[in-house]
């Protein structure tokens, strides 16, 4: 072999050499893009995950405070409108007790009550009082049922109120009375209590 196919043979060994080099320095650097690009895209891929979680979780947020007023709202005007109709409705007993009051019941009923009261007292002293409005019933009411009966300076609707002083009760069967603790003690879901 001569010189200069001696230097040919290296410089074909070298220029393939060197391809083989530079196709594997390439191939490398490709991996390695190929690599960067991917890992780029997962980092973009959780940031952009992790963006939009926060959105939805901020989003969920603003909804459940905006839920939350409305029902505030809402629970507002039921109570509102649950007050108007209680209002209504013991407007309307309070008419019903002073219908009451006219019939000839009513006269029953007051001779009733003052029967107990007279027997839950026994021998006592016990002191009977109708209500101002009921000043006209109370001769009649005295004749039928043979107590001492006064007229109150207040206007409880209609009943009796009475005290036994030697045992220091007080009994109010007055119609205010009544209203009052049905009003406390009214709830929508059922009336009164334990009903």
């Amino acid at each position: 072999m001569t010189i200069d196919e001696k230097l040919q043979h290296f410089y074909e060994v070298s220029v393939e050499e060197a391809k083989e080099d530079a196709a594997k320095a390439i191939q490398e650097h490709r991996e390695s893009l190929s690599q960067m690009l991917e890992d780029h895209k997962a980092a973009r891929r959780q940031s952009a995950e992790a963006e939009v979680k926060a959105e939805a979780e901020h989003v969920r947020r603003e909804i459940n405070k905006a839920l939350a007023a409305e029902q505030i709202t809402l629970k507002r005007g039921w109570s509102r409108k649950q007050e108007e109709l209680k209002e209504t409705l013991f407007v309307e007993v309070k008419q019903k007790a002073q219908a009451f009051m006219e019939t000839p019941e009513y006269m029953d009923y007051l001779c009733k009550q003052i029967q107990e009261v007279k027997s839950f007292a026994g021998e006592d002293e016990i002191q009977i009082s109708l209500s101002s409005g009921d000043s006209s019933k109370l001769e009649a009411l005295s004749q039928k049922t043979g107590a001492e009966l006064t007229v109150s300076s207040d206007d409880f609707i209609g009943g009796i109120r009475a005290a036994i002083p030697q045992k220091n009760i007080m009994i109010d069967n007055s119609f205010l009375e009544g209203l009052e603790s049905m009003r406390k003690e009214f709830k929508f879901d059922g009336g009164l209590k334990n009903e």
